[in-house]
């Protein structure tokens, strides 16, 4: 018996990696991926590297440096209480991109769990789905102060009611994905030789739904750095002490006439990691929805 064992594995195709794959070549080659990837990159690396990074401590006051213009002894000039603006910035996107990072996470676990609860199991799709439309009927934003009010302003606090808000999205979009994998061929197969809800949902449905995940998470990801910000700015976010893009743009509001650049600074960091997450979400959007791939083929 060991011969045609033998036989069957070699007629096997080898898995090819990822990065060889027809999938990669597409994403490497797509504009708008690229260019996402790259100015996500330097902000995730300009953030990770700042301790190790020259730059003097973002909360050091030093009142005879005070509103400084961006100059090459300061390049991004100094605030009200003269701290550097350029460690601010880059300190403070440690924290955004991490309250980010956190939001996407909880949409993973929870916003996948409910969303393929739903899908796969009918009796579960009315109740969770009813509720999730009743919390997005409420404007996101609003939702996320009302939240951030009612538990106290932090970091923690930002990200909970961040991923409350979104955590609905990201479960529709999952259900949606299920309803109609559940439905196909290999799935009913697995069923009938079978294989219990839990195998059929880790080993058949979930692998075929992550292309429309990807995608939702990476927009989340920008909408999480730009609501966080809204929180900060309104008070709502990180405490006042912790550099974050939102408090910066607050703080520098008063001085905006003698100091623009305390408010410019980090309102372009903002802009620059939304539009390349943005242009992120779009090349994973174009490459791995099927159906643009059909209608762009």
């Amino acid at each position: 018996m060991a011969a045609p064992d033998a036989a069957v594995l070699e007629d096997r195709p080898a898995r090819v990696p990822f990065w060889r794959g027809p999938t990669f070549r597409r994403l490497i080659h797509h504009r708008s991926f690229v260019i996402g990837a790259i100015l996500v990159s330097i902000v995730l690396v300009t953030a990770l590297i700042a301790p190790w990074l020259d730059l003097p401590d973002p909360n050091r006051l030093a009142i005879r440096f005070r509103f400084r213009p961006p100059s090459g002894e300061f390049l991004l000039g100094t605030d009200n209480l003269g701290r550097s603006m350029l460690s601010r910035v880059i300190w403070g996107g440690q924290l955004s991109l991490a309250i980010g990072l956190g939001v996407v996470l909880l949409n993973a676990v929870f916003g996948v769990t409910l969303g393929a609860a739903a899908g796969y199991f009918g009796k579960l799709d009315g109740p969770l789905m009813r509720f999730a439309d009743a919390l997005m009927a409420f404007p996101s934003v609003l939702l996320a102060i009302g939240i951030a009010a009612a538990l106290g302003p932090s970091a923690m606090t930002a990200v909970i009611a961040l991923a409350v808000v979104y955590i609905p999205r990201t479960a529709r979009i999952v259900r949606a994905s299920v309803l109609v994998v559940r439905e196909l061929e290999f799935v009913q197969a697995a069923r009938a030789s079978g294989a219990d809800d839990w195998r059929i949902l880790r080993q058949h449905i979930m692998p075929n739904c992550m292309a429309p995940l990807i995608v939702q998470l990476s927009f989340v990801f920008a909408y999480a750095v730009l609501s966080e910000a809204v929180l900060s700015f309104l008070g709502l976010g990180a405490p006042p002490t912790t550099p974050s893009w939102g408090i910066l743009i607050a703080e520098g509001r008063s001085y905006i006439r003698e100091a623009a650049w305390l408010t410019i600074v980090p309102g372009v960091a903002i802009a620059i990691t939304v539009f390349g997450l943005n242009l992120l979400g779009d090349g994973l959007r174009d490459v791995l929805d099927p159906r643009l791939r059909v209608e762009q083929g």
